[in-house]
């Protein structure tokens, strides 16, 4: 068994795997950049070592750096997270002829589904229903106009080793092709060192589904049911929920039977997640297999009492999975909401300064994963993401109460924050209803309608106001009040 284990990452996920650890008796390496040297997940653990300045690649990127970390602590093991190296096949390469353990899937696999045209390929025998479109890189741009034509537009044109949107552009008809192309390559050269792209057909009113994985290394492959993951903005999930509410069981078993298969079509290994598009007429097609933990496998746990993390860590170190298909079962409804530092009022554009008040919500049904407490500076360097809100319910109405219920209770303030347009999602009809899909942003949300003060609350402020004029008292508290009520996020989330 392992004792001692190094988290390649920082933020909520370090701290999340941190926690799996001490439960399991297991110590704990962090590692920081200059940035991060007062980060909570630098505190957390047992041991923490400085390996660079604030930007990634001269941090969290730096793989011999971390390897020497390993072997200079005796951490038998790297747990890298999500993002920054979790997919990196060098980095599970040099690991291996390093003797430590990535907690992970092998490089083999990753270099397979990191490619969408390999996992494409590697599929193809294992009866896993693919959108229309072509399996191999655009050489002939002439030939390329030709298939497009023959799939009927719109189409999309992606990157092969593309993800969250980049180097992906949605060509409406033949006159955009020659420039869409020539801009899906330039971007995916400039974000992945790889210019290849393909064609598929764009499927109209698209829900994004996936399935949780996890697999061991002696041949069982299991499916943890599915995630809604359709709420998103530039192609990026803001809200995401388990189960799905159009997912009907039959159809659960028939993705989480594919999403196995891709599994085996790369001798998977670990956790892993396999993304689905599901259009208007819920037939589902491959997408791509993300080799690693994600961001939201909360919700999964929730509705399956399974710790993936500990799961992880059992198989990487040669463990049987400790349950089977049969064992499994949906118990009740989670929901998670990013809480970002960004403002959905002006194009969500990321937000930075001190978390002059910062509270988690509390009670029943509500898990708060963070790296924040009040005073902190959110820094620039990295992912924007501060802390994940998930809830739980008997059933979906529930789960949607006490969201609610808990981004009425959080209070962050200092920064604009994603937590008011996460309120505009629980009270709208289409998602309470079910029947949206990864155009809800761009077809419900108008952040001109949203930041409002109900009658109340403008009474409440001329009266404060008013009592100001008597009481020096008073003026600092009211101007404490106005700063508070000048939030956008304070004055959407009681509308």
């Amino acid at each position: 068994m392992f004792t001692k284990i190094l988290i390649a990452n920082r933020g909520e996920i370090a701290i999340r795997v941190m926690r799996t650890c001490k439960d399991m008796g297991i110590k704990t390496v962090a590692i920081f950049s200059t940035a991060d040297r007062n980060a909570l997940h630098v505190s957390m653990a047992d041991e923490a070592y400085c390996v660079g300045g604030p930007a990634s690649a001269d941090s969290y990127l730096q793989m011999d750096k971390i390897i020497e970390l390993c072997l200079k602590t005796g951490a038998q093991a790297v747990h890298p997270g999500y993002g920054f190296l979790s997919e990196n096949a060098i980095f599970a390469r040099k690991l291996k002829e390093n003797n430590i353990v990535l907690i992970g899937p092998s490089a083999a696999s990753m270099e397979v589904m990191g490619s969408k045209l390999a996992a494409k390929e590697a599929v193809a025998g294992y009866n896993v229903p693919m959108v229309p479109g072509v399996n191999k890189a655009i050489d002939d741009i002439d030939e390329a106009k030709k298939i497009a034509q023959e799939i009927g537009f719109p189409i999309l044109i992606k990157a092969s080793a593309g993800g969250g949107g980049k180097g992906m552009r949605l060509v409406e008809n033949l006159s955009e092709f020659d420039s869409a192309l020539k801009t899906a390559r330039s971007e995916a050269v400039s974000s992945f060192g790889d210019e290849a792209v393909f064609i598929e057909k764009f499927v109209t009113k698209p829900r994004h589904i996936e399935i949780q994985l996890m697999a061991d290394n002696h041949g069982n492959v299991v499916y943890l049911f599915e995630r809604e993951c359709s709420i998103q903005r530039r192609h990026q999930k803001l809200v995401e929920e388990a189960p799905s509410a159009v997912l009907t069981p039959s159809m659960r078993k028939e993705m989480g039977e594919a999403a196995v298969n891709v599994a085996k079509a790369c001798n998977y290994s670990g956790a892993g997640t396999v993304e689905f598009l599901l259009d208007a007429d819920l037939n589902f097609y491959f997408l791509e297999m993300n080799t690693r933990l994600q961001v939201e496998h909360p919700v999964t746990e929730l509705i399956t009492g399974i710790d993936l993390v500990k799961e992880q860590i059992n198989v990487a170190n040669g463990a049987i999975l400790s349950f089977t298909q049969d064992d499994l079962k949906i118990q009740g409804h989670a929901i998670e909401l990013r809480i970002c530092a960004e403002d959905p009022y002006n194009n969500f554009l990321p937000d930075i300064g001190t978390l002059k008040t910062y509270r988690i919500p509390k009670g029943i049904g509500v898990r708060v994963d963070d790296c924040v407490e009040e005073g902190m500076e959110i820094p620039i360097y990295y992912d924007n993401m501060i802390a994940k809100l998930i809830c739980y319910g008997t059933d979906r109405t529930q789960a949607i109460a006490r969201m609610k219920r808990a981004i009425d209770e959080y209070q962050i303030r200092g920064i604009e924050t994603t937590l008011g347009f996460g309120k505009f999602v629980m009270e709208h009809e289409a998602f309470i209803s079910g029947d949206f899909d990864t155009g809800f942003i761009g077809k419900y949300f108008d952040p001109k309608h949203q930041v409002t003060l109900t009658r109340e609350e403008e009474v409440a402020l001329a009266s404060a106001a008013l009592d100001a004029l008597t009481s020096k008292k008073h003026q600092v508290e009211v101007a404490q009040n106005a700063e508070h009520a000048s939030s956008k996020w304070y004055a959407t989330r009681k509308t």
